[in-house]
């Protein structure tokens, strides 16, 4: 059985009582990325020299008692949006496919700090902006279940990656579902905590009032020790909020009880998948065996979730993104006369399609006539949603639904209708406009034998719930090897 095959915090243990030493980890990771990428593209850049010097770095700091961590020399993947000092870092984008951050984003700097050893960077929906990761510059990441599919989007590389077994786990960043969705579609564990509890500082920022930083990985103890790892009040981002409640592992618990979980009807209607549904009420029956009181109840709004979130997305990204210009870092176009055609023409040649319609949006809704009209009604829409929530969160411990409508699709089936695309957002975009945490836990299979991810929705800073119920379900299956590994 391969190294990989185990999870990151069964990994450690084995580092730890030196059954395996941090080389042969990270030797273990990168053999498996050598036999896969071909066929799964998960990764942008690999750093093989870097990770082999790391680990005897740690291993020392593990023999001599410095590092104790339950991370500590395990290999770990990042999202190529996240800011890795001396090495690539290009949101998967030509604009920046010559960039080398001169500082770390401090989630990143916060696995370091634990032992963890950086393999790569991984592919991703080029500034995050996708839900499939087709819009990357560095070609499309393929889902290791059927590499005829999607793995889904943004953070369809880190979850690509953590499914075919070439690292023991990653970190993605969720704009509007991008680390929940893809690790539906990969069958995969993935969580977006609470707006604010993991710094942004290095993350390449899409939506600043959206993004937020998470862990991907094989089950929710791993996701509830990485997120105990990375959590942490940072100065440097004036959104990170200070907590004291960041010990997410002792919520893990098989038990619950009395735990009140809601199913909102909205999310069960038109547009969802017939498999999907019926997986994911076979999850809350299981839930409800174990002790649940599972009612069903109106969540309002669901409808009116998207618009909003495009409107607010592309508005934050169109002015995030005017700093790619070619002046100071990244993609500089070779032929121009004067300032301004140089702008045009780096941008013009630099951002993919999917990303200057997003711009274009974003500085419409933005203009001087329809900022009233879009962006403002979008604001008070996303005020409406939070208050729904916090509604619904006044009756139910955590909200239960699908992580998304269908299985993951065909290659080459989303971008040809960017509606549709945008459409299969519908269950997780609410999530990122009120704050909340989300989890993703798989909850079983299609006919084809794609992987149906459950979502567990929580109240802001209610982490701990939310984990305890996704590890008394997750204690109700056994974890699936994807084929390719």
């Amino acid at each position: 059985m391969s190294l990989m095959s185990l999870t990151a915090v069964e990994l450690g243990k084995k580092i730890k009582a030196g059954e395996v030493t941090v080389t042969q980890a990270v030797q273990e990771a990168l053999d498996a990325i050598e036999q896969r990428e071909a066929a799964v593209n998960s990764f942008v850049t690999v750093d093989k020299e870097g990770a082999l010097k790391r680990a005897a770095e740690v291993q020392k700091k593990i023999d001599e008692g410095e590092l104790a961590g339950p991370l500590a020399g395990v290999p770990v993947a990042i999202k190529d949006n996240m800011c890795t000092e001396g090495l690539l870092t290009t949101c998967s984008s030509k604009i920046l496919g010559n960039f080398m951050p001169t500082f770390t984003a401090e989630a990143v700097k916060n696995l370091e700090k634990a032992g963890a050893v950086i393999i790569g960077k991984t592919n991703m929906d080029e500034f995050a902006m996708g839900s499939t990761t087709e819009t990357s510059a560095y070609g499309e990441t393929k889902n290791p279940w059927n590499t005829g599919h999607v793995p889904g989007g943004s953070s369809g590389g880190s979850c690509a990656a953590v499914a075919a077994e070439e690292c023991s786990y990653a970190l993605g960043s969720d704009t509007g579902g991008s680390i929940r969705q893809p690790s539906s579609f990969c069958g995969v564990t993935g969580m977006k905590p609470t707006y604010g509890t993991v710094s942004r500082y290095g993350l390449i920022a899409y939506g600043s009032s959206l993004d937020q930083i998470g862990p991907v990985a094989k089950d929710v103890t791993d996701c509830a020790t990485i997120l105990e790892v990375i959590s942490s009040h940072d100065e440097k981002d004036s959104t990170s909020v200070e907590r004291e409640d960041t010990h997410f592992t002792e919520a893990l618990v098989d038990d619950v009880q009395g735990m009140k979980i809601g199913i909102p009807r909205d999310y069960f209607g038109d547009g969802l998948d017939e498999e999907v549904k019926e997986a994911v009420r076979a999850a809350a029956d299981a839930l409800k065996e174990k002790g649940a009181i599972v009612e069903e109840f109106d969540l309002s709004l669901v409808e009116y979730a998207i618009p909003a979130y495009y409107v607010i997305a592309c508005a934050e990204a169109s002015s995030n993104l005017a700093r790619f210009d070619g002046v100071k870092y990244g993609y500089r176009t070779e032929d121009y006369e004067g300032l301004h055609q140089m702008y045009k023409k780096s941008r013009s040649e630099g951002f993919g399609a999917e990303v200057k319609r997003r711009i274009m949006l974003g500085s419409f809704v933005l203009s001087s006539g329809y900022y009233d009209a879009y962006y403002l009604k979008a604001l008070r829409t996303k005020a409406l949603i939070k208050k729904a929530f916090d509604d619904a969160f006044s009756k139910y411990d955590v909200i239960l639904g699908p992580a998304a409508p269908t299985t993951a699709p065909e290659l080459g089936k989303s971008l040809s209708d960017p509606l549709k695309m945008y459409l299969g957002d519908i269950y997780t975009i609410s999530v990122n406009l009120a704050g909340l945490p989300g989890i993703s836990v798989p909850c079983g299979k299609d006919s084809k034998g794609l992987p149906i991810g459950l979502q567990l929705i929580g109240d802001c800073f209610q982490e701990k719930k939310i984990i305890r119920a996704a590890y008394a379900y997750e204690q109700t299956r056994e974890y699936e090897h994807c084929p390719i590994a």
